[in-house]
């Protein structure tokens, strides 16, 4: 059985799509509802539902400001309203169906299916995601794993050249001249990559020590491989000298 959540500042409304959503059929169940949408955005912080019912019109936050409130956004949005140009603004928005006010039960209907198909789909890639981190978990098949742009990459210590941070971004230089942006700060990459050979010979940058071509001692600059010249910094140059 779904489990539904339904924010509307409206009492009346709120009570109707209630009472429709439960005695619709028994694949829906109503586990929450909410006036104030600041509640309603406490409670999704900790809960995870199979569906939002959210209204658009409403005086301290409107819907649209809502879904960019939100700090979980795993589940499908529906967005409810008696006014019928909120509809494209409402799909670039991200939510998956946009129901007018009075909701007609064919409407309601088609709906349902697009809620189940939505997270039958997440379910899957869910699941998908969690064996194949369990599989590269074992040191049979190890590799380093990034998280980027909807999916995850799996590289071998000898791919990557170095890493580069840009901020609360940082950017992957592979050895066949590809790159990956992350949505990471260096640090967080430094966690995910082996110590045994990899360096993080400066504030902005994390070597593979197996890619190094050559030291300039006095310039204070590794050449790698692919002739990219990376800078040694003052505090990292003592450590760095103790490895090589």
């Amino acid at each position: 059985m779904l489990q539904a959540v339904i924010v509307d500042d409206e009492i009346k409304a709120l009570q109707s799509l209630s009472w429709e959503l439960t005695n619709f059929s028994d694949e829906i169940n109503v586990v929450a509802s909410f006036t104030d949408p600041f509640e309603a955005l406490s409670y999704l912080s900790h809960n995870t539902p199979d569906c939002l019912f959210l209204d658009i019109e409403m005086p301290t936050m409107d819907g649209f400001q809502f879904i960019q409130n939100l700090s979980n956004k795993d589940f499908p949005v529906v967005i409810t309203t008696a006014y019928n140009q909120y509809a494209i603004k409402a799909l670039k928005n991200e939510a998956i169906d946009y129901l007018l006010k009075p909701i007609d039960t064919d409407d309601l209907k088609d709906t349902i299916v697009k809620i189940k198909k939505f997270n039958a789909k997440n379910y899957t890639a869910d699941r998908l995601e969690k064996i194949l981190l369990n599989f590269n978990a074992s040191e049979k098949h190890k590799k380093i794993t990034f998280n980027t742009d909807g999916k995850l990459v799996f590289l071998e210590s000898d791919q990557i050249l170095y890493a580069e941070s840009d901020g609360n971004y940082s950017t992957i230089y592979l050895a066949d001249g590809h790159k990956i942006v992350l949505t990471k700060k260096l640090k967080e990459v430094n966690e995910l990559l082996p110590s045994d050979s990899f360096f993080r010979i400066h504030n902005s940058y994390i070597i593979n020590l197996t890619k190094i071509k050559e030291f300039l001692k006095t310039d204070g600059y590794v050449v790698l491989q692919s002739n990219h010249k990376i800078p040694v910094s003052r505090q990292k140059k003592s450590d760095f000298l103790d490895l090589l």
